[in-house]
């Protein structure tokens, strides 16, 4: 059987009769415990660890990042601003983005750091802002992923500047009178550790053609096994190996470098569970399959259906009364064939069913793994579902509703 890493049981009966179904339910002792672990990660000359906002923007859970001394790696200038919002501060936030903010000036004079991924906004950094200080994010060439979907490094990525294009950076920096002061890379969410740190030592190579550097950014992309079979990556291994690597470029080149790294579904991933009600239950005769509806899917969990992403699943209300298995294929409520939650590993487009409790109507399902890329990243407001509730079990035990289900008003409030 499956297990989770947190919300037993009873605590999702609980929750379930406060506040309904569907779902997001955190847990802030698993948040900060996180954040212990990203702030401890080996370092030679000191470290900054930003937490990667996208895999989960809400504001409490950045003030929680916060408290903890972690800072904020912002992948847009709406990013940016919600940051802000929370209470982050400026100079506490850095961003890397596919699409240039509009007003680069502005965020550089609030404290903001920019990374220019790309030599167009490195040229257009310098027109807003000549004599500026700006980080490069490079494409190291080589990238590593949970899926090619994830995989953001090497020839097939548009992600930062290719490594090849170092001169022309450096002429763009000079036309500008720029100091480059970071080199930034991230090859991938899910990346394989051994490639992880080749690239760290790749980025060195980088830092070595820009003696204004001070800082190297590594990125995040830490591998996170959400199912039993699946292997995490481990900070401290990582880490060791890194900080050996910084302390020979010191003692070669003279340059102490500042480290950064990103983390985002490291922090988050298993701090979270998306908590539902089973609605129906139905089959498709003795050679087909028997399939478990649940009140939330694609509109809430979009990894499955994208990436064939397994999370780890458990039926309430149901192993205690019949200690019975069934092999289930978890359906999600919208009117789409691709709204599956138990596709083949790695296999969007193939399903492959899941060995559950034996479940009823009314049941309550828990789907573990959830915290990060998901809320985030879903098909929201697809069949005009409500943007779905969200639930922080607190470090005291209390349970807080930290985001109101979204009201059909709400979906329609912007329409003309």
């Amino acid at each position: 059987m499956e297990t989770l890493t947190f919300l037993q049981p009873e605590q999702a009966r609980q929750i379930h009769a406060q506040f309904g179904s569907p779902l997001f339910v955190y847990d802030e002792n698993i948040l900060r415990a996180n954040a212990s672990a990203a702030m401890a990660f080996p370092n030679a000359f000191g470290l900054t660890a930003r937490y990667a906002m996208k895999a989960n923007p809400h504001a409490s859970i950045l003030r929680i990042f916060h408290e903890s001394g972690m800072h904020i790696d912002a992948s847009s200038a709406y990013e940016v601003e919600r940051a802000i919002r929370a209470g982050i501060p400026a100079d506490h936030i850095s961003l890397s983005s596919q699409e240039l903010a509009a007003d680069l000036a502005g965020l550089d004079e609030k404290g903001v750091k920019f990374n220019a991924t790309s030599l167009n906004q490195l040229r257009a950094f310098g027109q807003q802002v000549p004599g500026g200080r700006v980080g490069l994010r490079f494409n190291p060439g080589l990238g590593s992923g949970g899926t090619t979907k994830t995989n953001v490094g090497g020839l097939a990525s548009s992600f930062g500047i290719w490594h090849e294009y170092r001169e022309q950076s450096k002429a763009v920096a000079a036309e500008y009178k720029l100091t480059i002061e970071r080199i930034h890379s991230h090859i991938g969410s899910g990346s394989d550790p051994a490639i992880w740190q080749k690239v760290s030592q790749m980025n060195l190579d980088l830092v070595r053609e820009f003696p204004d550097v001070t800082s190297l950014n590594l990125g995040g992309g830490y591998k996170v096994g959400r199912m039993p079979n699946e292997t995490s990556t481990d900070l401290q291994t990582v880490g060791q190996a890194v900080k050996t690597s910084f302390a020979a470029f010191a003692k070669e080149t003279g340059r102490e470098l500042h480290l950064e790294i990103e983390p985002g579904t490291f922090m988050v991933a298993h701090a979270g569970a998306i908590l539902c009600r089973i609605q129906d239950l139905v089959d498709t005769g003795s050679e087909g399959y028997q399939f478990l509806k649940i009140d939330t899917g694609m509109t809430d969990l979009l990894r499955t259906c994208l990436y064939g992403a397994q999370h780890p699943m458990v039926v309430v209300n149901a192993g205690e009364r019949t200690g019975q298995t069934v092999a289930y294929i978890v359906s999600g409520h919208c009117c789409e064939s691709g709204d599956m939650l138990t596709p083949s590993p790695g296999d969007p487009e193939r399903l492959q069913p899941r060995e559950l409790a034996e479940a009823r109507i009314g049941d309550l399902l828990i789907i573990g793994g959830t915290g990060a890329y998901c809320s985030s990243m879903c098909a929201k407001n697809y069949n005009s579902f409500p943007e779905t509730a969200e639930v922080l079990v607190e470090s005291s035990g209390a349970y807080r509703l930290i985001r109101k289900a979204q009201t059909l008003d709400q979906i329609l409030a912007n329409e003309v």
